[in-house]
């Protein structure tokens, strides 16, 4: 499964030949055909053709038709998968900026015009891997959030010692700052 492997990994938008805003990927939720709260469920459509294409390539929906949700295709071409990128933490910004789907869209400037864009340095967006974890934290699993059909699957994944989590599993409380982890460097640069 590639949602709780993108936890730790950096999303990079270039923004000029030397500037650039860095973001670690502290949540994620994954998405499958093969069960109902997956855009591809009920077949291919229009709107949801970007999810059953290539690998690596952004898939972005309006939720509710006001915020952009980020997505990045996984799996296999012709299979819709996705994974929901839903928080980020960015060094030198408010713990909150990219704390939810819509908050992490807004920041990173991305919308519908954006679908269907193959993440690489040559569009100005792209991956990096992640930090080795040791020292980030333990992973939560947990079950996704916002979603009115297959909830009880737990594809939720985040950081349990970051403070950029959306939202957290009962009973999980918010870590104090002098114990959260926060990201320090421009790794993948």
């Amino acid at each position: 499964m590639v949602a709780p492997n993108l936890i730790g990994c950096s999303l990079i938008k270039r923004i000029s030949k030397s500037s650039f805003l860095v973001g670690v990927i502290v949540e994620t939720e994954a998405y499958s055909q093969e069960e109902a709260s997956c855009h591809g469920f009920s077949g291919r459509t229009q709107r949801n053709e970007t999810l059953f294409g290539e690998p690596g390539n952004l898939y972005i929906y309006l939720s509710y038709g006001i915020n952009s949700c980020v997505n990045i295709v996984t799996g296999k071409k012709n299979w819709a998968n996705g994974v929901l990128l839903r928080s980020i933490a960015i060094k030198g910004e408010n713990e909150r900026i990219a704390s939810g789907p819509g908050l992490l869209a807004k920041r990173f400037g991305l919308n519908r015009n954006f679908d269907n864009l193959p993440l690489s340095p040559a569009n100005d967006f792209w991956l990096t891997e992640g930090k080795i974890l040791m020292g980030m934290g333990n992973i939560v699993q947990t079950t996704r959030i916002g979603i009115s059909q297959a909830k009880d699957i737990p594809w939720r994944w985040y950081l349990k010692s970051s403070r950029s989590v959306s939202k957290r599993a009962k009973g999980d409380r918010i870590p104090p700052k002098n114990k959260c982890w926060s990201p320090s460097t421009f790794e993948g640069l």
